[in-house]
């Protein structure tokens, strides 16, 4: 019983930063869209912080700069790309599983526009999104790598991970830009159906006691 507790006590906790972390992140891109631009340098911790409702310190224990908590919805979304490969049905074919897990993470719920343009026509936060999409390379291609019986050392899990992050920000920049008013899971499937007919051609046959 008190093993329960326990597990449920953490399960909260984790709830509830994760929710902190997100009410921060929000005020800080709401911030952002509202100072524009030429306006980043004028978001301050304090300015963030309050309009998150928590203390400047609550701030510090979760983010160390202002580009890293309004980039931290996309890097989130970016981090669990492969936790959201490895979900998928086993029986799944590779490229099915990708588009899906990486429209589930990206375009559900979609995107806000104003948030998405700030982030991708602002330097600074641009650079913070980059870095988080490569950090998270790394987890997706052990994923591929995984559902696909190759090794993980193998060139073809990385550099398909590699596109697969590239091919997200084109759809992101192509979806602001283009004019369309199309949902932005359309573009996106349409970005990785570029990109999946080689990775149906270059897969690797499973392994045996590998997801088929």
């Amino acid at each position: 019983m008190l093993d329960g507790d326990d597990g449920e006590t953490t399960d909260m906790r984790s709830r509830n930063k994760q929710a902190t972390r997100q009410a921060i992140s929000l005020a800080a891109l709401g911030l952002a869209i509202e100072r524009g631009p030429g306006g980043l340098a004028l978001v301050r911790v304090t300015d963030i912080a309050a309009a998150a409702g928590v203390s400047p310190r609550t701030y510090n224990n979760y983010f160390s700069s202002r580009e890293e908590a309004i980039c931290a919805f996309q890097a989130d979304r970016a981090r669990r790309l492969g936790r959201a490969l490895r979900s998928r049905p086993a029986g799944e074919p590779l490229d099915q599983a990708v588009t899906a897990a990486v429209i589930e993470q990206f375009a559900v719920p979609e995107p806000d526009k104003a948030g998405l343009r700030m982030i991708m026509s602002t330097p600074e936060l641009e650079g913070e999104a980059l870095k988080a999409f490569t950090m998270a390379e790394g987890p997706l291609a052990e994923a591929i790598a995984e559902r696909a019986g190759a090794d993980p050392g193998d060139l073809f899990p990385g550099v398909i991970a590699a596109a697969v992050a590239g091919a997200v920000r084109v759809a992101g920049r192509h979806w602001l830009v283009s004019g369309t008013t199309g949902a932005f899971a359309a573009v996106l499937r349409d970005a990785l159906a570029s990109l999946l007919p080689a990775m149906r051609a270059a897969a690797p046959a499973p392994r045996r006691g590998s997801p088929a």
